[in-house]
C-alpha cells in the first residue's frame, strides 16, 4: 500500500487521488465456505466473486497488512507489500511482522514494492496459487491484472474500508482457516479490551484524527469514519465528534478538510490527535495560530502527536499483528491528551 492510505493529503509523497474508504462489517453470506475450512472456497467481493478450488500452499499478498494474517496463522506468505512507512529500520518490514517471522523461523517473504504502484512482474515471479487483497485500494484494472496471475481475495465493498476484524475474516477464508481466524479475533478483541481498561481516562473521550498541513493553516484536515483508524475507536464506543458525524454522513471519502474560520465545529472534541516531528513543534504551532487555538481541546494542550514514520504512528491503523505489539502503548499515547486537559 502507498504511504498516501496511512498519513494524510500533504504528507504522503506518494499520496494519488481521492480514495473512497468507508467501515464494512462483512457480510457472512459473503464467505462461503464449509464450516470444517473445506474447499472450493467461494468469497464475493467488489469485483464479483473468487473460487479457489483447493487450499492455497503459495500465499502472496498486497497492499497495507493483508499478510499479517497468514502470518497469524502460521503461514508464511511467499511475497508481501514492502513497508514504507513505520518501517524502523529501513528493511521493508514493521517490527510486528519481523517479530512473528522469528517467531515461526522463517526468512524474510519477497517485498514487493508498492509505492509507485503494483509491481506485477514481482507479484508473478512468486507463482502464487492466490492473492490476498481483502483491505486494499484496487482498481478494475489491478484486479484484472492480478486475476491473470492467480484467483484475487479484492476487498468486500469499499476500497480501503475493511475493519482489520473482516480483513481476517476475509483471508483465513480464503486460506481454508476461518475457524483459526474467528479464534485470533477474539484474542485481539480480548487484549483491545484490556488495553482500554486499563486507561480509563478514555471513557467517553471524543477523539479527532487529523493532518495539518504546517504550511498551511487555512485548512483542518480530518479523518472520517469511513477511515479505519477512526473507524476503529467507534467501532469499541467510543463517541464520535460531532464534526466528523456531520463530514461522514456527507461524504464516503476516507479523508476530509474543512476552513480554519470553522474551527468552532470541534469543540466537542476531547483528544486532538495529529502527526507531527519528535520535537512536538506542530503543538505549538496550533496553539499559537488564531483561529486553531480556537480549539478547546488545542488550547487545553489535548493534543497527541504520532511521531512521523515511526511504528506507533502506523500502528494506530490497526491489523492482526500490531494490536497484539502495540495497543497498550497507543491507548496510554491516547490517555496523555486527555490528560492534558487536567
Amino acid at each position: 500500500m502507498r504511504a498516501s492510505r496511512l498519513i494524510a493529503v500533504g504528507i504522503a509523497a506518494a499520496l494519488t487521488g481521492s480514495l473512497a474508504a468507508c467501515s464494512s462489517s462483512t457480510d457472512a453470506d459473503t464467505i462461503q465456505a464449509e464450516s470444517d475450512g473445506g474447499f472450493p472456497v467461494t468469497i464475493e467481493h467488489a469485483y464479483g466473486e473468487t473460487v479457489i478450488e483447493q487450499q492455497p500452499e503459495r500465499v502472496a499478498t498486497v497492499a497495507w497488512a493483508n499478510h499479517e494474517v497468514p502470518l497469524a496463522l502460521g503461514v508464511v506468505p511467499v511475497g508481501m507489500s514492502k513497508a514504507t512507512w513505520g518501517d524502523d529500520d529501513g528493511d521493508g518490514v514493521l517490527p510486528w511482522v519481523e517479530d512473528r517471522l522469528e517467531e515461526l523461523g522463517a526468512q524474510t517473504p519477497v517485498l514487493f514494492d508498492e509505492t509507485d504502484g503494483l509491481d506485477f512482474e514481482a507479484i508473478a515471479d512468486t507463482q502464487p496459487d492466490v492473492i490476498l487483497a481483502s483491505y486494499s485500494g484496487l482498481t478494475q484494472e489491478d484486479y484484472d491484472t492480478l486475476s491473470k496471475i492467480a484467483p484475487v481475495v479484492a476487498y468486500p465493498e469499499v476500497a480501503w474500508g475493511t475493519s482489520y476484524e473482516d480483513m481476517i475474516r476475509v483471508n483465513s477464508a480464503a486460506l481454508g482457516l476461518s475457524a483459526e481466524g474467528d479464534e485470533l479475533i477474539d484474542d485481539l478483541h480480548a487484549k483491545v479490551e484490556t488495553a482500554v481498561s486499563n486507561n480509563p481516562e478514555l471513557d467517553g473521550a471524543r477523539v479527532l484524527f487529523s493532518y495539518i498541513d504546517p504550511a498551511d493553516f487555512s485548512q483542518i484536515g480530518f479523518y472520517t469514519s469511513h477511515d479505519t483508524r477512526p473507524g476503529f475507536l467507534e467501532s469499541i464506543g467510543f463517541p464520535v465528534p460531532e464534526i466528523v458525524a456531520e463530514e461522514s454522513a456527507a461524504t464516503d471519502a476516507f479523508y476530509t478538510t474543512v476552513s480554519a474560520e470553522d474551527a468552532d465545529r470541534f469543540a466537542d472534541v476531547d483528544v486532538f490527535v495529529t502527526y507531527g516531528e519528535a520535537d512536538g513543534a506542530i503543538i505549538d504551532q496550533l496553539q499559537s495560530d488564531p483561529l486553531l487555538s480556537q480549539i478547546p481541546a488545542i488550547a487545553n494542550g489535548s493534543i497527541v502527536v504520532l511521531e512521523n514514520s515511526t511504528p506507533l504512528a502506523a500502528s494506530a491503523n490497526p491489523s492482526p499483528l500490531s494490536i497484539g505489539w502495540g495497543i497498550d502503548d497507543y491507548f496510554e499515547l491516547l490517555a496523555s491528551g486527555v490528560a492534558g486537559q487536567q
